[in-house]
Parts: C-alpha cells; structure tokens; sequence
C-alpha cells in the first residue's frame, strides 16, 4: 500500500450526480465516513430525470428530505397523466393514463407517493443534505487512476481548476461515474442486453404561448406522433419554460450541430401543431437511450452503482430510481461491515440482490418504450407487442430471491405479476400506520439504520431474545411490540392486524433490515427463540 497519502476515508464516491449524492446521504446518516469526487463544476442545470417513483420517495422519507424535495417540486405537483397525440391542437390525442395514481390505491402500500422533480432541482437538495450529514462533497474533482488490492483503494484525484493532486486511500469504492464508467471500463467488467436503443436530442426552449395551447392539460409528458415532427413535449413550470426530445439519428450521419436554433423551433411547431408558436431556444444536450445491465456489480472493493452498472430506456424513469435504490442497498451493507456488525461477506449480497432487479426492470423500462411509441424507437416485436402490466410491480413489487434474506423460494420471480407486499422474506416490508405515544407513524419509519424485530406486544419472549442477541453479537438489533395495553410500544391504527398484515399469528415474528426488507419471518412460535434468532441473525449478517 501507497503510504504517501493525503486522505484517508472509509468510502470514496466517484460521481455527484443523483445516484452518487444519494449514496453519500445515505452513508452520512449511517455516520460512515466517507469523500465524493465530481469533474463537473456544479450540479445538473439541465431539467431531466425527473420521475421518482414510490420506493424512492419512501427510501427519501427514511433519509429525512422527502419533504423539502417536495417543496422543490411544487411546480410541477399538478402534472399526472402521459399523453400521446398527433398534435396539441387536433383531435387526435389519447391519455395513456390521466392519473398517477387514481383513486388513491397506492395509500394502502405506502406512507409516499410518487414525485415529479427535475434532477436540476432534486440534486441541490440532495447535495446540501449531504453536506450537513458531514460528507466531503469535491466539485471539479476529477479521478485519474485508482489502484484496489486487498485491504482497499488507492485513488488519484485532481483539482481540474486548481491542478492540485490528491492521494486517497479509502477502504472502499463506489463508481457511480456514469454509463460510460471508467472505473468499470478498467475493472473489466462487461455489460450484456439490447444495446443501444434510440437517440435523442434533449432541446430546451421558451414560448409563452404554448401554456394557451395546453389549456388546463397537465401531463407529466406529451408523446406527439406527427410523423414528420414527432418528439416528446416535457413542461417544466407549465407557463413558460418547456423540454422537447426530438429524435436524433447519428447513424445516419446526423450531427449534434445539425439541430440549429432554427430547425429545433421550426420542428417542435410542427410536432404541436401551432405554426405561430413563439419558440426561443435556450439549450439543447444529446442523450442515448439503450439497454445494457453489467455482467458484475463488484470486483473485489469496489462496486458498480447507478448508470455505470445499468443503462435502461428513459421512459417510466426507471434509471434513476434503479440507481438509488443500488446506492441505498449498498450504503448500509457497508456500515454493518465498517462497524464491525458484519462480515466482509455480506458485501457479495448487493450484486445477489440488486443485479436480478436491474435486468428485469431494464426489461421493462424498453418494453415501455415501445408501449408509449417514444420518439426515435423502432421496438422489436418482443418488445413493444403488448402490454406487461403496471408500472408498480416494477417500482415497489419486486423481491430480493437471493442475498441477505432467509425462507425465500428459489422459484420466486424477481418482479411479480402484481403487488402483494404482506412479510414475505425478499420483499419490502408491508405499510402500516402507527401510533408510538402521540406520534403517527408508518412502519416504514421504524427501519433505515438497524435491523428490527417486530412481534406482538402480548409476547415478551421476542423482545428480550432480541435484546440478549443482540448483545451477544455486539450489533444493534431494534425490537418492537405491536398491539393495544400497556406492553405495547407500538398500536396500530383503525384496529390494523399487524401480525395479518406480515403473515404471522400472534406467536410469530418478522426481522426487518435497515433498507426495509424483510429479511426473515417466523410464521408461528419457534422451540428455542434465542437461538433461533441468533441463528438467524449470525446467517444475515455473514458471522462465520
């Protein structure tokens, strides 16, 4: 190992977009220590990514910034249905679906709910809420070269407006630097799936009078057919500030600077159908659509989040949320192993669990694709040939087989055809609203910095074979009792079940991990409590 070094941490992050930031976040909370490098000088000025589903906002809940991500999403919180239509101004329009989440279902899953930020707005907030976690957060920090062995890595950095270097040796590493990751391209790690899909141009502009055009129409995007001047039409604060995703075909020879200001307007007047339309052009960025998932998600310490582990088509928003969820998965694996809590072991769980999800939610985002007729995608017939089902199997149904989870069944499919979250081992633990004294609370509030036992409030036995576990172990482990009197800690509302609610009688028992799987569940009582959940917690935790 290199001695001459000027940092030392615990986790360096290469990358500052959402997925790096939200690592950062999430290993900050964990008190993990911890410096991220990012060659770009700022974050994101450009209105993109802007879709997080359910599981995200739930897993922002859990890391204390769900709120003032909503406060910067405001503008855009009346925007909810995908529209496809020849134009805006002729009959030919259909919603694909009008509501998000019509009639409110989704409350019966989750405390969340959808969220339409834009990653210039929701970086910011991530970004500051980092800081104050005490994490070193280096902006024109650019890596150079890296170097892993055995005990860690050591990394070169620069400065890219000063020219300084840095040496860091951390124990481990994160790339999240992008589908195009050099720290993936230099372990060697392949990637497999469709490829490349489609091109776009991803064309900022500024017209006063396409609000007059919409009317009362607030999609969260507008697929527009025209054939001759089709594209995707994104609003950004609905009045007077929009994106338009034209199609964009380099393989044809087609160039970036091809898309001049006057083509760009000229075109995005014909895909809406207003030939007077005021068009000012304030930017445009090319963008690739394709659908690789890396053949490993680790080697050795460092490990593959976000885009450098998995490209996937952009429609649904699948991408991003994927990523987070990668950063948010990892970051307490890492804790545990750092703290001591964990053997070095339970690091192999995060490629067992996150690599199955990727590959079938990459599927699905370019099935998508070809259901929504996205502009510049050709589908194969085995793509966009009908429609696979909702959007929430894939966002909040899908299911850990192998990893950190005991009692799966290796028949289980990694995405369900539907959403049954009931305590399943492998699936996100089921919602319920509490009361712990004053306070109203969801169960998902219960997990994100140690494991927790839940059982019901009449039994004792599991409470304290937690606690005698627990310190046999020299880990945290939280337990809880559920139910009414005066041994509860936790009472149900509106006289819930919970023990129903995650497949137990009243004898039974459900461990939850920090990121909220289930990671074991005794259906019924079991011969010698203690021992079993010592078992149980030496097998997750990796203790051999």
């Amino acid at each position: 190992m290199n001695e001459n070094v000027d940092v030392r941490v615990p986790v360096l992050i290469v990358g500052g977009s959402l997925v790096g930031l939200s690592a950062s976040l999430f290993l900050g909370r964990l008190g993990v220590g911890h410096l991220l490098v990012e060659k770009h000088a700022a974050t994101s000025t450009h209105p993109r990514g802007r879709g997080n589903n359910v599981r995200t906002m739930e897993i922002f809940r859990g890391a204390g910034v769900e709120e003032p991500i909503r406060a910067a999403a405001t503008v855009l919180a009346e925007n909810h249905g995908i529209l496809q239509a020849g134009s805006l101004t002729g009959d030919d329009q259909e919603w694909l679906f009008k509501e998000i989440d019509p009639g409110g279902a989704l409350a019966r899953f989750s405390p969340s709910g959808w969220c339409l930020c834009s990653q210039n707005d929701l970086e910011p907030v991530l970004l500051d809420r980092a800081r104050e976690q005490g994490g070193d957060l280096r902006f024109s920090t650019e890596l150079m070269s890296f170097d892993a062995d055995g005990s860690g890595v050591t990394a070169a950095v620069k400065n890219r407006e000063t020219g300084e270097h840095t040496t860091v040796r951390a124990d481990y590493l994160i790339a999240a630097d992008g589908p195009r990751s050099p720290v993936r391209e230099q372990l060697r790690i392949g990637r497999s799936g469709a490829g490349d899909l489609f091109h776009n141009v991803s064309i900022t502009f500024r017209s006063h009078r396409l609000a007059e055009v919409l009317g009362d129409r607030r999609f969260i995007v507008c697929y527009l057919t025209n054939p001759e001047a089709d594209g995707a039409l994104l609003p950004v604060d609905n009045a007077s500030e929009w994106v338009f995703h034209a199609p964009w075909q380099p393989d044809r020879g087609e160039t970036l600077e091809d898309f001049t200001d006057e083509r760009c307007a000229d075109h995005i007047r014909r895909a809406v159908g207003a030939p007077d339309l005021d068009v000012e052009i304030t930017g445009r960025a090319p963008w690739h659509a394709a659908e690789r998932v890396a053949d490993r998600y680790s080697r050795g310490r460092v490990f593959l989040a976000g885009d450098s582990a998995h490209e996937m088509s952009p429609t649904g928003a699948f991408g991003s949320n994927t990523g987070i969820q990668d950063a948010h998965n990892l970051a307490w694996k890492l804790a545990a192993v750092l703290r001591g809590d964990a053997g070095p072991r339970l690091l192999d769980t995060y490629e067992a669990e996150r690599l199955p999800v990727a590959r079938a939610t990459s599927e699905r985002a370019s099935a998508r694709s070809g259901e929504h007729s996205h502009p510049g995608y050709a589908a194969p017939p085995t793509v966009g040939g009908g429609r696979r089902g909702g959007m929430l199997n894939v966002a909040l149904g899908y299911r850990y087989v192998d990893g950190a989870v005991l009692g799966v069944g290796p028949d289980r499919p990694v995405v369900p055809e539907g959403v049954r979250l009931t305590g399943e081992p492998g699936s996100r633990a089921p919602h319920l609203w509490l009361r712990r004294g004053g306070e109203r609370i969801s169960t998902l509030d219960l997990y994100e910095r140690d494991f927790v036992l839940l059982a019901d409030a009449s039994d004792t036995a599991w409470r304290a074979a937690a606690a005698r576990v627990a310190e046999r172990l020299g880990v945290r482990l939280g337990a809880y009792g559920i139910g009414t009197g005066p041994g509860a800690d936790l009472e149900p509302e509106a006289g819930a079940d919970w023990a129903e609610a995650h497949g137990t009688d009243r004898e039974g028992a459900v461990v939850v991990r920090p990121d909220g799987f289930v990671a074991w569940r005794a259906e019924s009582a079991v011969g010698n409590t203690e021992q079993a959940l010592y078992e149980v917690m030496a097998a997750l935790l990796r203790r051999d």
